[in-house]
């Protein structure tokens, strides 16, 4: 029997008869007259009740038309979603809205196809989606054997020549061969990208592939209302149109769902670069504009964010936003009626909550409906100060937003963000935006810098002097040196620039290695005589330890700065920490810098399209590892494929935890802390213990003996971290200890003196023995994950058949076992080596080529294998095959259709058709090399 196979066409007739289905009315329209014509009928039916029944005039509705068809695309938007005030011939003004945006279901739905358009060429348009009677969701599609790529490539040129006048007004194009279904924003055409098309997605993140599938979600009336009217945003300051995803539409109802209805505290986990700050700007701008809300209060926990929130929140709403340079301005916005979405620091906010004067003002609004969205929610500032903040607003509701979240994993003790803002109410993680290309994936070198002479070097194994290892002169330089070898090759003839994040050297001299880096660079910039700029930033001690150099990091960081004004022409110094800051992001964004020198600062919330490349001499781990790599994975163009991550330290075990844990579906996100109650009995025991050895503060400094001093110290350690877990409850006070407050600071005071006077710990990373004659310092690649089967080829290519042949082979049998891609491939791979390799050298042929051939064949004969063990028509298996190549899709009715024997009973009908199921996917997963 002959089946015809989908066209264009046949696809066009079934995508509108789907419409139709949903309730959108069929018109046929031809041309633009009888396009002007309906959008006339249909903007009296929207305006009825402000019309009072009388129709448009002609002139009136041709003064309608000359107002709608002027401006860009970005001003059309605008016009959609404002008023047009029209004086009628009568003498009357009248105010008309083009979009019903409050109640979005209300708006008038329409579809037709095959619209034709004559400009400088005949156009004819596929399927248009007509709201109030403007043209403004648009589908162009593909038979399926063709790629979507192309319906793209045809709207980008239509951009250009055709969609003129009430086109000009389409707000999102859909693209679709039936199998394949993205969507994306209007834009000018030199601005559109197809990497910058979406998949719509269930709530479950999982992508919604067919054109069926997406009209019945995407394209519900309600549905594409509301995205235009409240899920798309006009920046003000690209002058462009943005759509949201559908993650972060997802999770922007979440949060009203919780806020308005269920009136209960919760988080977003999105992670880092998924576009957080346009989600959390939409449900700000949302909950803001809902009149049971008092004031939206947007708070980040850096100035710097803070400016930085300001200055993208503006770019999305002009004049929306309520500033505070202080405190004062703060209670300012928080008492006027005008600015409902204010933005602050955390620090602000508990101030002037805290503060007595400022407290008494704030008084009046205590009661109001208040929501507090807190950014970068993992943080721990948000500890005391965010409840402090939420018990003062009595009726207030909390909201965080983070990249990576604290769960139990990561939380050390401490609680978790469930603990602190309420359920999770979306998730987006960085598995699933990597495979969405909205960011990009990492490529990580992980480079040893010290051979042990014998396998002492560890920083699992105690009295070891770590750091002396780490800060020895010879592997600063060798890693330098490194960094300048490698810095083209990474950032792509500097395209792209770096930044170098160093650890701290000591506890109290935490910017010690940053600065013997700093001085590394500038005299081998200098030798080499190369034009490299390089710069640093980073917060110091007051008093800080610097016994080892001649001058206070305060001072050194004015030598920099003055380096920097050298170079940039600036006037910088540590009075002007803030503004320096902000210079150095600026000219970091416009890559000005090559090499960007911190400990902490710049690992988190920095973003920049033109940072490709991280170098790391520092511990890392989970959302302090994720949140540093994360600086470099912003998507910008062909050549930034990656993020690229130099690591001088031993941090692959940390990677896997960071990214295994932030990667999981189910984290454990509650712990069982120790009840309030717990916490100040085994505060006031441990008290009563250290009683016996001293009676006050005083006494501490009494002690004669090292052993005494150490066990002060130990156990007001103790004290220490109970006291820090106390902290967390809202409920704590020193009323309910054995000791004065006064008389705990006094006792910390004296352990800190204590402490420093015993030296470093024996097993902290400064103490212990020195390892310095026992090791070598060099540099040696010890892995990169991003490698492939082509360098596995390269290997083999170059291995010397006669010698050493057996340790070579398992050396890429090991090297397969560590990269995950490549494990499931080791068995075919050993019988490639064993079979092949021989009779490849003896006739000199071209191993990749024959590599190929020898997947194919062993494709084929795990195919024959399939259809004879399972009992399979081979020509429907093929079919089946065939459609899952093209499409990523199974289908089971096809796979009951191949049995050979169709008298299987119900369940083992089931049986074997997800055993055959799994070995389909089995078998492309063995043979998949790309």
């Amino acid at each position: 029997m002959t089946v015809d196979v989908e066209s264009e066409a046949m696809l066009e007739d079934k995508f509108i008869e789907q419409l139709k289905g949903m309730g959108y009315e069929f018109i046929k329209i031809n041309n633009e007259e009888q396009l002007n014509a309906n959008f006339k009928v249909q903007l009296e039916k929207l305006n009825k009740k402000e019309l009072k029944g009388e129709p448009l005039t002609d002139e009136e509705f041709k003064r309608i038309l000359t107002h709608l068809d002027s401006g860009s695309i970005f001003d059309k938007a605008d016009k959609l979603r404002d008023e047009y005030t029209i004086k009628r011939d009568n003498g009357t003004s009248v105010s008309i809205k083009f979009l019903n945006q409050k109640d979005w279901c209300k708006n008038i739905f329409q579809v037709s196809n095959q619209i034709t358009m004559r400009y400088k060429h005949k156009t004819r348009y596929d399927v248009t989606i007509l709201i109030n009677g403007l043209p403004l969701v648009q589908a162009e599609l593909k038979r399926r054997s063709v790629a979507i790529s192309e319906a793209f490539n045809q709207v980008k040129r239509y951009m250009k020549t055709s969609y003129k006048n009430l086109f000009g007004y389409i707000q999102i194009f859909i693209i679709s061969n039936g199998l394949e279904t993205k969507y994306f924003a209007n834009a000018r055409p030199s601005e559109v990208n197809f990497g910058f098309t979406f998949y719509w997605k269930n709530k479950k993140n999982k992508n919604i592939h067919s054109l069926q599938e997406f009209t019945e979600d995407f394209l519900e009336p309600c549905n594409i209302a509301k995205m235009i009217s409240k899920f798309m945003v006009l920046n003000e300051s690209s002058k462009e149109l943005m759509v949201l995803r559908a993650y972060q539409k997802y999770a922007v109802d979440a949060v009203l769902e919780q806020a308005l209805e269920h009136k209960k505290n919760g988080y977003v986990y999105h992670t880092t670069g998924s576009g957080k700050t346009l989600t959390s700007f939409k449900v700000s701008q949302l909950l803001s504009d809902d009149p049971s809300i008092y004031k939206v209060i947007f708070v980040v926990d850096r100035r710097d964010l803070n400016d930085q929130t300001n200055k993208e929140f503006n770019k999305f709403c002009p004049k929306c936003i309520g500033t505070s340079e202080h405190t004062g301005a703060l209670v300012k916005n928080l008492l006027s009626n005008k600015n409902p979405l204010i933005t602050t620091t955390i620090q602000k906010l508990a101030i002037a909550v805290n503060r007595k004067h400022t407290k008494k003002q704030l008084e009046k609004i205590k009661d109001e409906n208040i929501i507090l969205i807190f950014d970068e929610c993992h943080r721990s500032q948000f500890g005391k100060m965010q409840q402090d903040i939420s018990n003062f607003f009595k009726n207030s509701l909390s909201y965080g937003f983070t990249g990576t979240p604290i769960f139990r994993e990561n939380a050390f003790g401490n609680k978790t963000t469930k603990m602190i803002f309420g359920d999770r109410l979306h998730t987006y993680m960085i598995k699933d935006a990597i495979a969405d290309h909205n960011v990009l994936g990492f490529s990580i070198d992980y480079y040893n810098t010290i051979k042990a002479h014998e396998d002492i070097v560890d920083e699992k194994v105690k009295s070891i002097k770590i750091n002396e290892a780490y800060g020895h002169p010879e592997r600063l330089n060798l890693i330098v040196d490194h960094i300048l070898d490698s810095y083209n090759a990474k950032t792509k003839d500097r395209e792209f620039n770096a930044i170098f994040a160093v650890s701290q050297k000591t506890q109290d001299n935490p910017t010690g290695f940053i600065h013997d880096y700093y001085k590394l660079f500038k005299e081998k910039i200098k030798e080499r005589n190369l034009d490299f700029k390089v710069a640093t930033i980073f917060t110091y001690a007051p008093n800080e330890k610097f016994d080892d150099r001649e001058k206070h990091s305060q001072e050194l960081l004015d030598d920099y700065m003055a380096d920097y004004n050298e170079m940039f022409g600036t006037n910088f110094d540590t009075e002007t920490m803030g503004e320096y800051h902000r210079d150095v992001c600026k000219r970091m964004k416009t890559r000005e810098i090559d090499l960007l020198l911190v400990i902490n600062m710049f690992l988190t919330g920095f973003d920049s399209k033109k940072l490709n490349t991280l170098y790391v001499d520092k511990n890392l781990e989970y959302h302090g590892l994720l949140q540093a790599f994360s600086r470099t994975n912003r998507i910008y163009n062909d050549r930034k494929s990656h993020g690229n991550i130099v690591c001088y330290r031993p941090l692959h075990d940390q990677v896997d935890a960071a990214l295994t844990l932030f990667s999981n579906n189910a984290p454990l996100e509650d712990i069982l802390l120790p009840t309030y109650e717990a916490l100040v009995k085994t505060f006031n025991s441990d008290l009563k213990e250290l009683y016996k050895l001293v009676k006050s503060a005083q006494e501490v400094y009494e002690l004669q003996s090292e052993t005494k001093k150490k066990d002060f110290v130990l156990g007001f350690k103790k004290l220490l971290q109970t006291k820090n877990k106390l902290d967390t409850f809202v409920e704590f006070t020193f009323d309910d200890l054995d000791i004065e407050e006064q008389e705990y600071e006094d006792f910390t005071g004296a352990y800190l003196n204590i402490k420093e006077s015993l030296g470093p710990d024996d097993d902290g990373p400064d103490g212990g023995t020195s390892i310095l004659d026992d090791i070598d310092f060099e540099l040696d690649l010890l892995r990169n994950d991003k490698i492939n089967v082509d360098y596995i080829l390269e290997l083999l290519e170059n291995i010397n058949i006669t010698d050493d042949y057996d340790k070579e082979k398992e050396k890429i049998i090991k090297m397969m076992k560590n990269t995950v891609n490549l494990r499931s491939k080791i068995k075919l791979m050993e019988k490639f080596m064993d079979e092949e390799i021989d009779r490849i050298r003896d006739n000199n042929l071209n191993i990749k080529e024959e590599f190929d051939n020898f997947v194919n064949a062993e494709r084929r004969q795990a195919i024959c294998d399939l259809i004879d063990e399972e009992q399979l028509s081979e020509e429907i298996t093929r079919e089946i095959l065939s459609e899952f190549e093209f499409s990523d899709k199974i289908d089971e009715d096809l796979i009951e259709e191949a049995f050979k024997d169709k008298e299987l009973l119900f369940i083992d009908k089931m049986d074997k058709i997800d055993r055959v199921k799994a070995e389909i996917l089995e078998i492309f997963e063995l043979f998949d090399f790309e």
